[in-house]
């Protein structure tokens, strides 16, 4: 397994690579210190944020053998908290006209995901997140940290 990168930036954040670009809206940044995250992740990241998302990440999987281009994975601090997360996003998606194709584990709302085929939004309890530890079972995918007390861009 190859070390994982990390990377810590204002706001969210993204590559600025050329894959993946329904997800990022085609947008290419050069390259600095900091990226604003654009398009649909974007959208996401700044969703679970407003809904006081904590330990948000997102998993850049472009370079390994996948079968979606990202992962945003955030922590709700309770299971009411995890469905408002989860509602955030959806709304603030489905505004921009985005479904998910599939969302799972609303009802018990420990680990929450919604499929949005360029990327996959997991919305976990502190507990259940600890216990799969996605982070680590993707250990190969590049990790961009992302800072809670930064603006997100306007969508």
């Amino acid at each position: 397994m190859a070390k994982t990168e990390k990377r810590s930036v204002a706001g969210a954040a993204r590559p600025a690579t050329s894959g993946a670009k329904r997800a990022t809206g085609g947008k290419r940044r050069a390259a600095s210190g900091t990226k604003k995250l654009t398009g649909e992740v974007g959208k996401a990241v700044g969703a679970a944020l407003d809904k006081k998302a904590s330990e948000v990440v997102i998993l850049d999987l472009r370079k390994t053998p996948a079968f979606t281009d990202f992962f945003v994975l955030c922590s709700g601090q309770s299971t009411r908290q995890v469905k408002a997360i989860a509602d955030g996003v959806e709304e603030t998606l489905r505004a921009a006209k985005i479904r998910p194709a599939h969302v799972e584990g609303y009802d018990r709302a420990e680990w929450i995901l919604m499929d949005y085929f360029t990327f996959i939004v997991h919305v976990f309890t502190p507990q259940t997140r600890a216990f799969y530890s996605l982070e680590r079972l993707w250990g190969d995918a590049e990790r961009i940290e992302v800072s809670e007390s930064s603006p997100l861009p306007a969508p």
